[in-house]
């Protein structure tokens, strides 16, 4: 370190320590950096620093799908919907330890496009992941497992309030222990065969590779794919339609607690999406995490008005919970490209997906699809609008940048900046992938757990309320003296 960049160091921590501590610290800093091990374990710990702080940032993504649903719902049914919440973390922690890690990323003996082969349990651990970015790369198993958690919790909004608590577990497995991590392995994975992170030295597809930069496809399609088979198998709640088929109105209990999820969704999501950058430890990477977040906000954002906007002219009244949903909905459009959209790109990614969100909703309400956290809209049908938006207005210096392609060379982009449509025909080809396969093997379980009757409670408990049937009690314990049948009866229980 020079003497000029010692004085500045000195002056930049003087203003949280005291002159003696600012130079002792810089001083160390000095020495450290004088050698390249010393720069070495820099660079690890910052890289570890920082993926594993947006690891957190991730899971924290799950208080806000937990108030989220629970808001969106009747009360009777709140116990069970955040227990739900609670087991989307504990078991598929379990399950992509034992399987789902080694699905999408394992590379051994036979490696292949279509699924991992090694790590399962992360045994060799230590031979396959030691590099001098990223050390022993302990943080790259617990980032992706919060994905997986995601996308597992997905579905619970989609099923709420009349699926059994052991089929919610089956499926849950299933899809962070196999489900989940194909897809992961076809786009994300060293070997894969659709994306464009696979190896250089393989055959990519169309010569491009599908772009999902943070999983609008891989995680949001397959989690909301995922809630789409089971809210059609499950069928819809008591009450949800009339005698004629029209629907009948079951507004959640609390918008309080929508809003506070929907925020604690946003933050988590400045972790999702620059986080995915995976490393910030050269000019290049900070760069793309930066521009990640200001694309991730001015969709949600775009989102926001969208569908607030919408519901205004459709009612004549500002929603809060459209405002809400579009919000997310921009945040899901946007997580396919928002490395490689130019900020206005961004703005129309989350404008237009609010009128994809729209629609789908109208239509799931015309073939009497009972999704009461519209999960299956907002997650599959956007996820796929935004994988097929990065199609179209992919920069290509952008794409240079972001995943260190040679720009002097031909590089794939967004058809509307004079691409060639490689690009667009690799997004289409993920889109449609991913559809029949987390679409087809969730239908062939939930028609299993529908023909052991294990998929639905009964219409007693159904009407009880899952908190009270299932759960021995209530999340709001409104005690005045009654005893438990009065209570439940006042209740509306």
């Amino acid at each position: 370190m020079s003497d000029d960049a010692l004085a500045l160091c000195i002056s930049t921590l003087s203003g949280t320590f005291d002159s003696a501590q600012a130079s002792a610290l810089c001083n160390q800093f000095a020495g450290a950096s004088s050698t390249s091990a010393g720069m070495n374990d820099i660079v690890v710990g910052l890289n570890t620093l920082y993926l594993t702080s947006c690891g957190a940032l991730v899971f924290v993504m799950h208080a806000g799908f937990a108030m989220l649903c629970a808001g969106a719902i009747r009360s009777k049914n709140t116990m069970n919907i955040l227990l739900q919440t609670v087991m989307d973390a504990a078991v598929s922690a379990i399950a992509f330890y034992i399987l789902g890690y080694g699905f999408a990323y394992g590379s051994g003996n036979k490696p292949n496009g279509f699924i991992g082969d090694a790590l399962f349990g992360m045994s060799r651990w230590y031979s396959k992941n030691n590099n001098d970015l990223v050390g022993e790369g302990w943080q790259n198993w617990f980032f992706q497992w919060a994905f997986a958690a995601t996308a597992t919790t997905i579905p619970a909004g989609a099923v709420a309030e009349r699926l059994n608590f052991n089929a919610y577990l089956i499926y849950s497995f299933f899809i962070s222990a196999f489900v989940y991590p194909v897809v992961v392995h076809w786009v994300w994975g060293a070997e894969g065969w659709l994306g464009m992170l696979r190896n250089p030295a393989l055959t990519h597809l169309f010569r491009s590779g599908m772009i999902d930069f943070a999983g609008s496809g891989v995680v949001h399609m397959t989690g909301g794919l995922a809630g789409l088979a089971g809210c059609i198998m499950v069928g819809p709640r008591m009450g949800r339609f009339d005698s004629n088929g029209n629907p009948v109105e079951m507004p959640g209990h609390s918008a309080t607690l929508v809003v506070l999820g929907t925020v604690l969704l946003w933050f988590g999501w400045y972790g999702f999406n620059p986080g995915s950058q995976l490393l910030i430890s050269t000019q290049a990477n900070a760069s793309v995490v930066g521009r990640a977040a200001v694309t991730t906000t001015l969709s949600g954002a775009a989102g926001c008005l969208s569908c607030l906007l919408t519901a205004f002219f459709r009612h004549k009244a500002w929603d809060l919970l459209a405002g809400c949903n579009g919000a997310l909905v921009g945040f899901v459009c946007v997580t396919a490209g928002a490395n490689v959209l130019e900020p206005w790109a961004a703005l129309l990614c989350g404008l237009t997906g609010g009128w994809v969100f729209d629609f789908v909703c109208w239509v799931f309400l015309k073939l009497r699809i009972d999704d009461p956290l519209s999960a299956a809209p907002m997650h599959a049908f956007c996820g796929a609008w935004g994988v097929f938006f990065v199609g179209l207005l992919a920069k290509r210096e952008y794409v240079c940048a972001s995943y260190a392609k040679d720009c002097a060379e031909w590089v794939p982009h967004g058809l509307f900046y004079e691409g060639d449509g490689r690009l667009l025909a690799s997004q289409v080809i993920g889109i449609i992938c991913i559809f029949t396969w987390v679409f087809g093997l969730m239908s062939m379980l939930f028609a299993v757990l529908k023909v052991c009757k294990i998929l639905r409670i009964s219409a007693e408990e159904e009407q009880a309320g899952l908190d009270v049937s299932k759960h021995g009690g209530s999340a709001y314990n409104y005690d005045h003296g009654l005893g438990k049948p009065e209570k439940a009866q006042a209740l509306g229980l």
